[in-house]
């Protein structure tokens, strides 16, 4: 095992570490010797880099949250009418749902927590507001709200359902909430 010296990533490898170990074993099964087995990394790294296992969790979630929001921000930026909005939040939830299976079940692991745990509360508060902000440079805030809400909730039905809704009843959801009447 290389030292701190020698390996500068060493602390991005037990975060990703971390969330792999989540993934396969949930938050429960995620612990300091665990993390550093799967990371390759001497079990003194854990206390070196984090002054816990709850602040390596966290930040673990932060930057998994960073990743969900650049998501985001990959397919709501280069709309620029409100059809094409229409289009990536179509676009979105349809890469949420049929990407890794990791990242479904990394959210849902993020959610749990955040219903026990302040801290995870506030992560998920500032990943909502962040999502929200992107929506809200194409439709206003009150579909905002609405939109992120069917994002993630449409994402995590057509990832569990035995027969996934097709785009067009994606689509339509979208412009259900979209089209004002």
């Amino acid at each position: 095992m290389a030292t701190g010296q020698t390996d500068p990533h060493r602390r991005e490898r037990i975060l990703a570490a971390a969330l792999d170990l989540i993934a396969e074993a949930g938050v429960a099964g995620a612990s300091h010797r665990r993390i550093a087995a799967r990371a390759q990394v001497p079990l003194g790294s854990m206390t070196y880099h984090f002054t816990g296992i709850d602040d390596l969790l966290l930040q673990a979630f932060t930057g998994f949250a960073r990743h969900v929001v650049t998501l985001f921000e990959t397919h709501l930026g280069g709309a620029t009418t409100a059809d094409e909005a229409r289009e990536a939040v179509t676009d979105l939830i349809h890469t949420l749902s049929e990407g890794p299976r990791r990242d479904l079940i990394l959210t849902q692991e993020l959610y749990t927590l955040a219903a026990r745990h302040e801290p995870y509360r506030e992560l998920c508060a500032r990943w909502m507001r962040r999502s929200r902000t992107l929506l809200k440079q194409h439709f206003d805030a009150a579909t905002a709200r609405q939109l992120d809400a069917l994002i993630e909730g449409l994402a995590l039905h057509r990832a569990l359902d035995d027969t996934p809704p097709d785009r067009a009843l994606t689509r339509e959801a979208v412009a259900r909430i979209t089209t004002t009447a």
